[in-house]
Protein backbone atom coordinates (compact mmCIF):
# COMPACT_ATOMS: atom_id res chain seq x y z
CA UNK A 1 0.00 0.00 0.00
CA UNK A 2 2.81 2.39 0.90
CA UNK A 3 4.43 1.77 -2.49
CA UNK A 4 1.19 2.79 -4.24
CA UNK A 5 1.07 5.99 -2.17
CA UNK A 6 4.60 6.92 -3.29
CA UNK A 7 3.58 6.47 -6.93
CA UNK A 8 0.59 8.76 -6.45
CA UNK A 9 2.69 11.45 -4.76
CA UNK A 10 5.44 11.33 -7.39
CA UNK A 11 2.89 11.50 -10.22
CA UNK A 12 1.88 14.97 -8.95
CA UNK A 13 5.15 16.30 -10.38
CA UNK A 14 4.60 17.67 -13.87
CA UNK A 15 7.05 18.19 -16.71
CA UNK A 16 6.90 21.34 -18.82
CA UNK A 17 8.72 22.27 -22.00
CA UNK A 18 10.15 25.75 -21.38
CA UNK A 19 10.33 28.24 -24.25
CA UNK A 20 10.76 31.97 -24.70
CA UNK A 21 8.60 34.62 -26.31
CA UNK A 22 10.34 37.97 -26.14
CA UNK A 23 11.76 38.48 -22.65
CA UNK A 24 9.42 36.01 -20.91
CA UNK A 25 9.69 32.29 -20.35
CA UNK A 26 6.65 30.06 -20.79
CA UNK A 27 5.98 26.41 -20.16
CA UNK A 28 3.59 23.86 -21.69
CA UNK A 29 2.79 20.30 -20.67
CA UNK A 30 5.47 18.07 -22.23
CA UNK A 31 2.84 15.36 -22.83
CA UNK A 32 1.23 17.57 -25.52
CA UNK A 33 4.53 17.93 -27.45
CA UNK A 34 5.00 15.63 -30.41
CA UNK A 35 8.27 17.10 -31.76
CA UNK A 36 10.32 20.27 -32.14
CA UNK A 37 11.33 21.48 -35.61
CA UNK A 38 13.38 24.34 -36.99
CA UNK A 39 11.30 27.22 -38.33
CA UNK A 40 10.39 27.15 -41.99
CA UNK A 41 8.00 29.73 -43.45
CA UNK A 42 4.54 28.16 -43.69
CA UNK A 43 2.22 28.43 -46.68
CA UNK A 44 -0.17 31.34 -46.06
CA UNK A 45 -3.91 30.75 -46.00
CA UNK A 46 -6.40 33.50 -46.87
CA UNK A 47 -8.99 34.81 -44.40
CA UNK A 48 -7.49 33.46 -41.17
CA UNK A 49 -6.52 35.33 -38.00
CA UNK A 50 -3.16 37.15 -38.27
CA UNK A 51 -1.60 34.88 -35.60
CA UNK A 52 -2.19 31.82 -37.81
CA UNK A 53 0.93 31.93 -39.96
CA UNK A 54 -0.32 29.28 -42.38
CA UNK A 55 0.23 25.56 -42.80
CA UNK A 56 3.18 23.20 -43.19
CA UNK A 57 3.39 19.74 -44.68
CA UNK A 58 4.56 17.40 -41.94
CA UNK A 59 5.25 14.03 -43.58
CA UNK A 60 2.04 14.25 -45.61
CA UNK A 61 -0.08 15.82 -42.84
CA UNK A 62 -1.18 19.45 -43.31
CA UNK A 63 -0.54 21.21 -39.98
CA UNK A 64 -1.77 24.72 -39.06
CA UNK A 65 0.93 26.91 -37.50
CA UNK A 66 0.18 29.56 -34.85
CA UNK A 67 2.70 32.28 -33.94
CA UNK A 68 2.29 32.64 -30.17
CA UNK A 69 4.08 36.01 -30.11
CA UNK A 70 1.36 37.41 -32.38
CA UNK A 71 -1.39 35.56 -30.50
CA UNK A 72 -0.26 37.07 -27.19
CA UNK A 73 0.24 40.56 -28.74
CA UNK A 74 3.95 40.59 -27.92
CA UNK A 75 4.97 42.48 -31.05
CA UNK A 76 6.21 41.35 -34.42
CA UNK A 77 8.27 38.19 -34.29
CA UNK A 78 11.80 38.04 -35.65
CA UNK A 79 12.56 34.66 -37.15
CA UNK A 80 16.14 33.60 -36.37
CA UNK A 81 18.15 30.38 -36.25
CA UNK A 82 16.77 29.84 -32.71
CA UNK A 83 13.11 30.14 -33.79
CA UNK A 84 11.37 26.77 -33.64
CA UNK A 85 7.99 25.23 -34.29
CA UNK A 86 6.72 23.02 -31.49
CA UNK A 87 4.45 20.35 -32.96
CA UNK A 88 1.61 19.57 -30.56
CA UNK A 89 -1.02 16.87 -30.41
CA UNK A 90 -4.16 18.54 -29.05
CA UNK A 91 -7.39 16.55 -28.82
CA UNK A 92 -6.24 14.29 -31.65
CA UNK A 93 -5.33 17.25 -33.87
CA UNK A 94 -1.76 18.13 -34.83
CA UNK A 95 -0.95 21.86 -34.54
CA UNK A 96 2.32 23.80 -34.65
CA UNK A 97 3.25 26.81 -32.51
CA UNK A 98 6.09 29.20 -33.37
CA UNK A 99 8.22 30.31 -30.40
CA UNK A 100 11.45 32.34 -30.17
CA UNK A 101 13.46 29.47 -28.68
CA UNK A 102 13.16 26.34 -26.54
CA UNK A 103 15.30 26.04 -23.42
CA UNK A 104 14.66 22.81 -21.50
CA UNK A 105 12.22 20.40 -19.91
CA UNK A 106 11.50 21.33 -16.30
CA UNK A 107 9.89 19.18 -13.61
CA UNK A 108 7.70 21.12 -11.19
CA UNK A 109 6.19 19.95 -7.92
CA UNK A 110 2.69 21.13 -6.95
CA UNK A 111 4.34 23.51 -4.42
CA UNK A 112 6.28 25.20 -7.25
CA UNK A 113 3.10 26.04 -9.20
CA UNK A 114 1.40 29.21 -7.97
CA UNK A 115 -1.97 30.53 -9.14
CA UNK A 116 -1.80 33.21 -11.83
CA UNK A 117 -2.65 36.67 -10.51
CA UNK A 118 -5.82 38.25 -11.88
CA UNK A 119 -4.28 41.16 -13.78
CA UNK A 120 -5.10 42.84 -17.06
CA UNK A 121 -2.97 41.05 -19.61
CA UNK A 122 -2.88 40.27 -23.30
CA UNK A 123 -2.85 36.61 -22.27
CA UNK A 124 -6.26 35.74 -20.90
CA UNK A 125 -5.74 34.08 -17.50
CA UNK A 126 -8.31 31.43 -18.55
CA UNK A 127 -5.45 29.90 -20.53
CA UNK A 128 -2.95 29.90 -17.67
CA UNK A 129 -2.29 26.95 -15.37
CA UNK A 130 -0.29 29.22 -13.09
CA UNK A 131 3.25 30.39 -12.55
CA UNK A 132 6.05 27.88 -12.06
CA UNK A 133 8.85 28.98 -9.78
CA UNK A 134 12.31 27.45 -9.79
CA UNK A 135 14.63 29.47 -7.52
CA UNK A 136 14.70 32.93 -9.17
CA UNK A 137 13.29 31.64 -12.46
CA UNK A 138 9.59 31.96 -13.28
CA UNK A 139 7.68 30.13 -16.01
CA UNK A 140 4.28 31.29 -17.22
CA UNK A 141 2.47 27.95 -17.50
CA UNK A 142 0.05 27.89 -20.43
CA UNK A 143 -2.86 25.46 -20.66
CA UNK A 144 -1.96 24.82 -24.29
CA UNK A 145 -4.82 22.36 -24.85
CA UNK A 146 -7.41 24.89 -23.67
CA UNK A 147 -5.80 27.68 -25.70
CA UNK A 148 -5.49 25.70 -28.94
CA UNK A 149 -9.00 24.25 -28.68
CA UNK A 150 -10.62 27.63 -27.93
CA UNK A 151 -13.23 28.90 -30.35
CA UNK A 152 -11.21 32.04 -31.15
CA UNK A 153 -8.35 29.89 -32.49
CA UNK A 154 -10.68 28.19 -34.95
CA UNK A 155 -8.47 25.12 -35.05
CA UNK A 156 -10.95 22.54 -33.85
CA UNK A 157 -13.48 23.38 -36.55
CA UNK A 158 -12.58 21.07 -39.41
CA UNK A 159 -14.30 23.44 -41.84
CA UNK A 160 -11.52 25.98 -41.20
CA UNK A 161 -9.07 23.77 -43.09
CA UNK A 162 -9.63 21.45 -45.98
CA UNK A 163 -7.14 18.93 -44.67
Amino acid sequence: MENGLNQIVSSDNREFLAFTLGAEEYGIDILRVQEIRGYEPPTRIANVQNFIKGVINLRGLIVPVVDLRLKFSLGQAEYTDLTVVIILNILGRVVGIVVDSVSDVTTLTPEQIKPAPAVSSSLDTDYLLGLGTIDERMLILVDIEKLMSSEEMGLTDTAAYNA
